[in-house]
Parts: structure tokens; C-alpha cells; sequence
């Protein structure tokens, strides 16, 4: 049996990954802030495949140590790691001139270092085994600053640039790393808002393409896969 590790897995995009992947029968080792709705998750990925693993862990990814533990317990858990998503990740609107430190920080930390803490950490075991695949969350704000985006369209730039270094320095391994621009899709994230449901794509569409990415044969990567709503961008 196959099996992922997934960060900011509780909801939204991370969810849907996760169920995705549990349905196909893998084992899937997640995390998210939330211990409820970790719980929650897990008893719908039980439901889903009663024979798979699941790891729900606790972890806030914008802390350097919090991180290595849960990539300490992943690795434990599965045994080996088939698929990593670096998935976790925080929006708070502003302007990056005159935004707070802390909150520029706060975005930095979850949004690009996690990935790098958490694929460093497990990147080893794969480069021994020569396989793998590695995607990271990145966002159409990763290649296009758009207004009020703030240190969101920073971080998501440096992951951008991070996943692509990351993909020219494991060729050798045989590892492949696919960097992911989704634009406006349905989660929570956008509750309240006075837009109809069907000018955002389901988080659905966004595990389906990681899923489609994947079962391609080794000898082929898909580097990027940019998503945009039908209608363009919100």
C-alpha cells in the first residue's frame, strides 16, 4: 500500500487531498492546527477505506520544531513516504509596505519554511530509495502579484522559486516535484463572501489533478499545473 503525508489537511484543498488519495486506498499521514476537525477527518477517511492507516496530527506549521516532529511521526507512522503535498498554508490581506512584522513573518514561516522543514526532513528516505513525488502548494499568487495580496504573494513567490530549485536538484534521485498554481477555489477561506459557488473551482478538481499528476510513469514530471476558475480570476 501506497502511502502520503500531507500538510494543512483539516479543510479545503488539504481535505479533499487527503479523501482523495484514502478512496485510491493509500495510507495518509496529515496534520492541521485543529484538533477536532483532525478527528473529523480521520473518521471520514475510516468510512471512506476501513483498511487504510491514518495519522491525524496536531501541528502549528508556522513553528520550525512542531514541524519536525510531525515529519518524525509521519515517517514512524508510514514506514515510507510515496507522496509529500506541502499544502499548508496562511492568507492575511494587506499591503507587504506597511503590513506588521509579525504578520509578514507569519506568512513567511507557514507558507514557505514549513515546506522547507518538512521536506527536508523526509526528502532523505527518498533520495535513498530513488522514488518519490513532491508537490508543493503554491498559488496563482505565485507567479502574479494581485492587489491587497500582500507578503501572501511574497511567500507564495519564494515557494514558487523554492519548488523549482527543489526540482532541478532531485532529478538525480529520481524524485519528481510538481509546483501547483490553484486560483479561486471553495473553502472556508472565502465564507461570506457575495460570489456564487459556481465561479470557484471545488477543492475536488485540485485533488483530482495531484491524483491524475501522479499516476503518470516515472519517466515523466508535470512541473506546474496552473488552475483558474472557468470565468477567469476572482
Amino acid at each position: 500500500m501506497n502511502n502520503i503525508v500531507l500538510s494543512g489537511a483539516s479543510r479545503g484543498i488539504g481535505k479533499a487531498i487527503a479523501v482523495h488519495f484514502a478512496q485510491a486506498g493509500w495510507n495518509v499521514a496529515f496534520c492541521s492546527r485543529s484538533q477536532d476537525k483532525l478527528d473529523s477527518l480521520k473518521k471520514e477517511l475510516e468510512k471512506v477505506n476501513p483498511k487504510g492507516s491514518y495519522l491525524a496530527f496536531s501541528c502549528d506549521m508556522s513553528k520550525q520544531d512542531e514541524v519536525e516532529i510531525f515529519a518524525a511521526a509521519a515517517a514512524d507512522f508510514l514506514g515510507k513516504v510515496d507522496v509529500l503535498v506541502n499544502n499548508a498554508g496562511v492568507f492575511l490581506p494587506g499591503n507587504v509596505h506597511d503590513m506588521e512584522g509579525k504578520d509578514f513573518e507569519l506568512m513567511m514561516r507557514t507558507n514557505i519554511s514549513s515546506a522547507f522543514t518538512l521536506t527536508k526532513a523526509l526528502v532523505g528516505e527518498m533520495k535513498k530509495y530513488k522514488v518519490g513525488h513532491i508537490f508543493n502548494m503554491s498559488s496563482i499568487a505565485g507567479f502574479m502579484a494581485y492587489p491587497n495580496g500582500g507578503a501572501y504573494n511574497v511567500s507564495k513567490h519564494a515557494l514558487t522559486g523554492y519548488s523549482k530549485t527543489l526540482r532541478d536538484e532531485l532529478k538525480p534521485f529520481n524524485i519528481r516535484v510538481t509546483t501547483i498554481y490553484p486560483g479561486a477555489t471553495l473553502t472556508d477561506s472565502w465564507s461570506g463572501v457575495d460570489i456564487p459557488e459556481s465561479r470557484f473551482m471545488p477543492a475536488s478538481d485540485i485533488a483530482q489533478s495531484i491524483w491524475d499528476v501522479h499516476q503518470l510513469s516515472n519517466r515523466t514530471v508535470v512541473e506546474d499545473i496552473v488552475l483558474r476558475p472557468q470565468l477567469g480570476d476572482i
